[in-house]
């Protein structure tokens, strides 16, 4: 199947602050090689680590390299690695040393008129939040983020913000030192096909659009299970919990996407604003509704496969009497006239049964009075399934006539995955988002008004198991599905979760 020929971006310089991390070397810098395979970065590009006094180009290439032959997803051609990697340098920076600012913005300087880059800088902030904004306030203040006929943008990972009051000042502190078409919120979820083939699922195909409203779906479930545990981000995780850490990011952003209003044009600009349109019509709920719309759990002692996962509260760098949730339920509905009327059921959770990423949409039930003599479990629920981990793909579920004379019926899934129609090259994920960035194409980042809709909506569930401490923290076997307290946030609507394969 033919592709269009995509363009190269224009020439730029790529610095990376956090260049010596786990971030850059397992996604970002594997990223950049498939970008590089794959003929998409510029002719003129060249990548500037920021590092830590003492650290040579050489230091830093190598250890690029050796991170790039450890998490490639595909065979490293060292004639296209050696092409990358020779245009590596180290700059020494550090925002508490602001002259040291001044001493880079020379070096590149100096940098891009050897390389040609024309003077385009994409900064990436691969770092821990609290640096995002002291790098930010040093690059505006040497005038390294100013337009003057080039382009100047801005790559900030999550989590932006940690409640709706920091996400505000955040956002603020950074619109006085650019404007928000510089700035690109990044999350490595929509870099997925399957994330971005929602839109096409909904609006290029005229049987689903008719359908997608009240009047035809039941409610819509929204499941991000990891079987991973926190690993050795106990500190980080300890301070964030799973609701800071995925729903006002990974999960609304699948909402957002299956929920939204079409679009009066394919751009930038309108998908943003209706995305933001709907998240900021999630009713926004009392601390009473939320504590009952919401399950938060912690993971105990447990087997996942041959893996022994240790409690939760005896990981390193967590506190011993941590209520920080590993798991949380929420109940949503979204005031307006698409969805009233409609729950929106989100689950995220660590050391889980299975790594699942999917939005189950359910569909009303048909009358069934013709097929009264068929048993109701025989019937199966019509379920449109969007998956995007482990496997990309959607599925249907219906109902159809088992082959012989009687009239039986028995539930059927039609299935289509992308690796048995596609054969696209395994991905990180962050490709399609960095050339996005190189060629200013923001439609895949979260705008100001966007974030701040999604903090609103969870603030409420933040503030009330704040208030709650230790109570209503349900302990959970690590490898099960997480706690019993789950399932009755939908048991008590007459509904269930999906069972997830």
């Amino acid at each position: 199947m033919e592709g269009h020929v995509q363009k190269k971006p224009d020439p730029c310089s790529f610095i990376i602050f956090g260049a010596t991390g786990d971030l850059t070397h397992r996604l970002v810098v594997p990223a950049l090689y498939n970008l590089a395979a794959g003929n998409l970065l510029p002719e003129k590009f060249c990548v500037v680590g920021v590092v830590r006094k003492g650290m040579s180009s050489e230091q830093l290439t190598d250890s690029l390299l050796q991170g790039l032959r450890k998490f490639a997803t595909r065979p490293v051609d060292e004639a296209i690695a050696k092409r990358l990697f020779e245009c590596v340098t180290a700059i020494e920076a550090d925002p508490r040393d602001p002259a040291s600012f001044d001493a880079m913005n020379e070096r590149l300087d100096k940098l891009e008129k050897a390389r040609g880059t024309g003077g385009n800088r994409l900064f990436y902030l691969a770092t821990p939040p609290n640096a995002f904004l002291p790098i930010s306030e040093q690059l505006g203040r040497t005038g390294m983020l100013a337009e003057n006929g080039v382009w100047r943008r801005l790559i900030i990972e999550k989590p932006f913000g940690t409640d709706l009051a920091s996400a505000k000042a955040l956002n603020a502190a950074l619109l006085k030192l650019m404007d928000e078409h510089q700035i690109y919120r990044i999350d490595h979820y929509l870099g997925k096909e399957t994330v971005q083939n929602i839109l096409v699922l909904r609006f290029a195909n005229g049987m689903f659009e008719p359908i997608w409203n009240r009047n035809h779906i039941d409610h819509i479930q929204i499941t991000v299970d990891e079987k991973i545990g926190v690993g050795h981000r106990g500190s980080f995780y300890d301070s964030t919990g799973a609701l800071r850490d995925m729903v006002p990011n990974h999960l609304f952003q699948l909402l957002s996407l299956v929920t939204m209003e079409p679009p009066a044009r394919f751009d930038a600009h309108a998908v943003r604003s209706e995305k933001a349109e709907v998240l900021s019509a999630i009713q926004t709920q009392t601390e009473h509704e939320a504590l009952s719309n919401s399950v938060r759990g912690q993971y105990r002692t447990g087997r996942i496969g041959d893996a022994e996962i240790e409690d939760y509260l005896k990981t390193p760098d967590v506190r011993p009497d941590s209520s920080t949730e590993t798991y949380a339920a929420l109940k949503l509905t979204i005031d307006n006239w698409r969805w009233a009327g409609v729950p929106f059921y989100l689950r995220t959770g660590k050391a889980l049964t299975t790594k699942r990423t999917e939005i189950a949409i359910k569909f009303k039930q048909a009358p069934f009075a013709m097929f009264r003599d068929t048993a109701v479990e025989r019937l199966s629920q019509n379920y449109l399934v969007i998956s995007t981990e482990p496997t990309e793909g959607i599925e249907l579920q219906f109902n159809t006539k088992v082959p012989g004379p009687a009239i039986n019926i028995d539930g059927v899934e039609m299935k289509f995955r992308y690796k048995d129609y596609f054969k696209a090259e395994p991905s990180t994920g962050y490709e399609t988002l960095i050339y996005d960035c190189m060629i200013g194409d923001n439609l895949l980042f979260q705008r100001a008004d966007s974030v701040e809709a999604g903090w609103t909506a969870v603030q409420p569930f933040l503030d009330a198991w704040k208030s709650a401490g230790g109570r209503g923290l349900q302990p959970y076997k690590a490898g099960s599905e997480g706690p019993e307290a789950a399932n009755a946030l939908l048991t008590r609507d007459g509904r269930s979760w999906r069972k997830l394969g």
